[in-house]
């Protein structure tokens, strides 16, 4: 394979089969735990509890602009699962993915507080403090890790595994090895973040004045862990990751090389399985804070006026 070669030659390539099974396995861990559990009847029990805050039409505004615009890419998902041939669209079906996901939190953000993130990572930082902090993600969009140093991490997912041993090496097919998958890539982000900070605290003043040329001393130590402490790692900031790893960083293990048709086909499914079920949250989340009324109304209008197949029925929420 010349192109593979090549590029192993010439740069710091992953491995497309690792890269492959890690895409595609960790949304097939998502897919089984998402099956059967994000229904209208359990969403509405979830949310039960949940508080109408005052009026703020504005928020509201964004909310369903925000919503509609994940229904989207949820829609394009749906259409992506009828095309025989998977490798034209996939990279596409990450982005639309993505989304999907990315505006439906932001659609939550607007019906929690109103606010609106401009960036991808403060998305996720504030998506931590106000859903995920709160209990108002369902599992498993509920995961997370406050404070990634090393131990903590360590410690975390220990807890988390509870004796599970299942990775990102081995396709699902239960719902074992699906959490095994969900927490592999969990520890594999914060591990990344891991080494994302420790770069920056490298290239930071104090570091380079101390002398330090690793992280094995206590001064040193303490400057990573001022940088790790506060971090944290949830869902959103795996989507990022993830569809940075599928558009940018692994070039060719989605469109080269061995044939995974089959295997891509039912990752386009699981993509779309997984960003409808976010979206649903999101939106059952969203109208039990909005203004009463102007749910029905949002929902009929989208009903009689959207120009692409709703991917679920805003009138049961």
């Amino acid at each position: 394979m010349w192109l593979l070669n090549t590029l192993f030659t010439h740069a710091d390539q992953p491995k497309p089969r690792f890269a492959f099974q890690g895409t595609v396995n960790w949304m097939r861990g998502l897919a089984i735990l998402v099956d059967g559990q994000f229904h209208h009847h359990q969403l509405q029990h979830f949310y039960q509890a949940t508080q109408r805050r005052q009026p703020n039409a504005q928020a509201d505004a964004l909310a369903y602009e925000c919503l509609t615009m994940a229904m989207h890419n949820v829609s394009a998902l749906d259409s992506m699962e009828t095309i025989e041939n998977p490798y034209p669209i996939v990279r596409s079906a990450i982005v639309a993915w993505y989304y999907a996901t990315y505006y439906a939190a932001k659609a939550m953000l607007a019906a929690s507080s109103g606010t609106d993130p401009q960036t991808h990572a403060l998305a996720g930082k504030v998506w931590q403090n106000e859903i995920v902090t709160r209990g108002l993600a369902r599992s498993p969009f509920d995961l997370s890790i406050t404070g990634i140093a090393p131990n903590n991490v360590s410690t975390v997912m220990t807890a988390l595994r509870g004796g599970n041993t299942d990775d990102l090496n081995t396709e699902p097919t239960d719902e074992d090895m699906a959490k095994g998958a969900v927490y592999s890539y969990l520890k594999g982000t914060a591990e990344y973040e891991q080494w994302r900070l420790e770069e920056i605290v490298k290239n930071s003043r104090e570091y380079q004045q101390g002398g330090f040329t690793n992280f094995r001393s206590n001064a040193a130590k303490a400057l990573r862990d001022d940088k790790l402490n506060p971090a944290h790692v949830n869902y959103l900031v795996q989507a990022f990751r993830y569809r940075g790893k599928a558009n940018y960083r692994d070039a060719i293990y989605l469109s080269y090389g061995q044939d995974n048709t089959e295997r891509l086909r039912q990752f386009v499914s699981d993509l779309s399985a997984v960003a409808g079920a976010f979206s649903l949250m999101a939106a059952h989340y969203a109208a039990k804070r909005v203004i009463r009324n102007d749910w029905a109304d949002f929902s009929e209008d989208l009903k009689e006026n959207s120009k692409f197949p709703l991917p679920f029925d805003l009138g049961q929420i």
